[in-house]
């Protein structure tokens, strides 16, 4: 974990991201890293994914609204669920059967922060079911340390802020986008017009950046109970 912290510091956050990837998932005895970050309107954003499985996950959670890393993210406290397949009844109720479908079965969630300050969460997750031992316990808090203290006050980075030029930055620009033509469309609170959105994408069984792209180009349009239908101004000039 030593490497993973020192190239975490010698360059820009996320050049810092992709180079350490490796070795700390290395060191803490999993598959999948993903960092995301907590905005102002306590929403998740991804800011790194070390694979795709880690962004779906991820993503998920952000359609359903619930999961180990907003647990974490809220409570600033970790949250360790060593088997997907045990998750107790009525825990994460909408997200427990999805997660199922992903090639995930031990998911590790560290909050970023530090006393009230929550910034993000770092999600640890392997392909096997079993807890962390301690020396990795200690590792992935380590890390969830280094990465509070990078992204407040990193070299080049304004706190709190990512780097003007990371395209990470960008991973969920559309969902907003998209969130805001729902909220003139719809009439609603832009808080609404996410909820709306959201439920859209799981009733549909689909990505809720898809569904984001597709109202976005002009050929989805929501009617005011959620429902959505192909929109009739597509391509028109």
């Amino acid at each position: 974990m030593a490497q993973a912290l020192r190239t975490l510091q010698a360059s820009r956050l996320a050049a810092g991201l992709d180079a350490m990837g490796e070795s700390a998932a290395r060191a803490l005895g999993v598959d999948v890293l993903t960092v995301s970050l907590r905005t102002a309107q306590d929403q998740s954003e991804p800011l790194w994914c070390s694979d795709d499985s880690g962004h779906r996950f991820d993503d998920l959670q952000f359609t359903l609204g619930e999961g180990p890393a907003r647990d974490a993210a809220t409570s600033g406290a970790s949250v360790s669920v060593p088997d997907v397949i045990t998750i107790p009844t009525g825990r994460w109720s909408a997200l427990a059967p999805e997660i199922q479908a992903l090639p995930l079965r031990a998911i590790f969630c560290f909050p970023l922060g530090i006393g009230a300050i929550q910034v993000g969460v770092l999600t640890a997750a392997r392909r096997t079911p079993g807890p962390l031992n301690g020396q990795q316990s200690d590792d992935a808090h380590a890390l969830a340390s280094a990465l509070t203290a990078r992204i407040l006050d990193g070299p080049g980075t304004q706190p709190g802020m990512l780097e003007a030029t990371d395209p990470p930055a960008l991973l969920r620009a559309v969902v907003h986008q998209a969130t805001g033509m729902l909220s003139v469309q719809l009439g609603l609170p832009l808080t609404q017009a996410l909820l709306r959105l959201r439920a859209h994408a799981y009733g549909a069984g689909r990505d809720i950046g898809d569904i984001s792209q597709e109202i976005v180009d002009g050929r989805l349009r929501l009617a005011e109970n959620g429902t959505g239908a192909p929109s009739t101004d597509a391509g028109k000039d």
